[in-house]
């Protein structure tokens, strides 16, 4: 854990020239997701309220299948180290195979998802609009997965620049659509919430396409033979299942024990509840960023790994988490220096909504705990996705579903009967998991199981297909 500051493999040089571009990636994504709820909360007080329960729901059923087809980073990232450049796009083909496959489960999971919805106790007109965004994220979910799946083939072979330009035009094309569809500009009619959802679904097709033109087209096929394994593998899409379902299960488990948080902060008021969703929203512009951070540690671990050289897989794990907190105490500051200007950005317009003083007085220290946990939060998302990179993927399960489901979920039942009108002592009570969560994750880093886990077999790689892990670098 010693600071390294050379260009050595695994140093910061590296790790920032693949970490930066998706870091801008997920920075447009937050500009894209802050205007989006900002246009909310211009819409209608009611609308910002059921954005973010609804929103982190359909998250919850949606990023399980997303982390499970996206977990082909990590094959693409050893095959890569390894030097088997057909292993990289038949592993990627297998996420894009199970996207296909587990669609119609996403459709079966709308009717409980409702469900659970009517159990948030919200107000009706928030509950309506709760499951419309709610309905409409899910039927479109396939663009989540899909984007998950070719992505990992272009960033498990370090070339994060083509995610970037991808993800960057679908960001613009969803601002856009928000400010259309939400308002019913341009001819377009005013769909308020709706018509967010339809904007979010229509551009989370633009990255998908754009690097699936580029993934066929002829400069990687020369390489890669992509054209020539489209085809379904089960014995790849197999083991792809059984490391990545774990990693799927582990972040459905972690976002729904924070979707029972949200909608209990709903059950103490309206304004509690819009004020918890807006700094949660605010956070995105620390958060975000942090998992473009970690997808770059489970790919560098991932290469390392596939390579046989572990001791450099820790180095650029800790570099990348070290890079994370630097950034995440920066957010911080802005968060605690421009409360006021931040909230002031989520009042209404029109003067129908809360006020900034309104916001300020329910909210204000809510930021100062954002701020407070975030240095435990990057080591939580950025070492997790080390682990994953090296295939630890059921520790990371485990840990994460007894510590939210086993601890933080309990105390939040619990602190909500003892004190049902207190938003500062349930946000306090998840101040307490994050530090746990850091905590258990840079204890399992440290420690050298990890490194003895194999996710590629031999038996799997085509001879003819070796070519030298040098020959397969991105040149950026």
């Amino acid at each position: 854990m010693s600071a390294d500051t050379s260009s050595t493999p695994g140093g910061y040089r590296e790790v920032i020239r693949l970490a930066w571009p998706l870091v801008v990636s997920m920075g447009s994504f937050t500009v894209m997701q802050f205007i989006d709820r900002m246009f909310l909360a211009w819409h209608s007080p009611v609308s910002i309220q059921a954005a973010l329960p609804a929103g982190i729901l359909a998250f919850t059923f949606i990023c399980g299948f997303m982390a499970l087809t996206g977990y082909a980073n990590t094959f693409v990232a050893q095959y890569q180290g390894s030097g088997d450049a057909e292993g990289c796009s038949r592993s990627m083909m297998q996420g894009v195979w199970l996207s296909f496959i587990t669609w119609p489960i996403l459709l079966v999971l709308i009717p409980p998802g409702c469900w659970l919805i009517t159990l948030g106790g919200h107000s009706p007109d928030v509950m309506a609009e709760e499951m419309s965004y709610f309905t409409l994220l899910m039927a479109g979910g396939i663009v989540v997965t899909l984007g998950s799946a070719i992505g990992s083939f272009f960033t498990g072979r370090g070339d994060t620049r083509t995610n970037m330009y991808a993800t960057i035009a679908g960001n613009i094309v969803n601002a856009v659509l928000d400010y259309a569809l939400i308002f019913g500009a341009w001819g377009f009619p005013e769909m308020g919430i709706r018509g967010a959802a339809i904007a979010t679904i229509i551009a989370g097709l633009v990255p998908p396409a754009i690097m699936f033109s580029l993934y066929l087209g002829p400069r990687l096929h020369a390489v890669y033979r992509t054209r020539d394994n489209l085809r379904f593998d089960p014995a790849l899409t197999k083991r792809l299942i059984r490391f990545g379902l774990p990693s799927g299960l582990h972040l459905a488990l972690d976002i729904g024990a924070f979707s029972v948080f949200v909608m209990f902060t709903g059950r103490i008021g309206p304004l509690e509840l819009a004020v918890s969703n807006i700094a949660l929203s605010i956070n995105m512009v620390a958060f975000l960023p942090l998992i473009g951070i970690s997808i770059a540690a489970t790919t560098l671990v991932g290469q390392y790994q596939g390579a046989g050289q572990p001791d450099i897989a820790a180095r650029s794990g800790w570099v990348s988490t070290k890079l994370g907190v630097y950034y995440v105490l920066a957010a911080g500051l802005l968060f605690i220096l421009f409360p006021r200007q931040l909230y002031g950005l989520f009042t209404d317009r029109d003067g129908g909504g809360y006020t900034v003083d309104e916001l300020m007085a329910a909210g204000r220290w809510l930021l100062v705990m954002l701020a407070a946990w975030g240095a435990f939060d990057a080591v939580n998302l950025i070492l997790s996705g080390a682990l994953k990179g090296a295939g630890d993927t059921r520790f990371v399960m485990w840990f994460h579903t007894v510590a939210a489901w086993g601890i933080m979920v309990p105390g939040v039942f619990i602190i909500h009967r003892i004190y049902p009108d207190s938003l500062l002592i349930l946000w306090a009570w998840l101040i307490v998991y994050i530090v746990l969560l850091g905590g258990g994750f840079m204890w399992r880093f440290a420690g050298d199981r990890w490194k003895s886990i194999k996710v590629i077999e031999p038996a799997v790689v085509i001879p003819s297909t070796k070519v030298g892990a040098e020959a397969l670098l991105v040149k950026e």
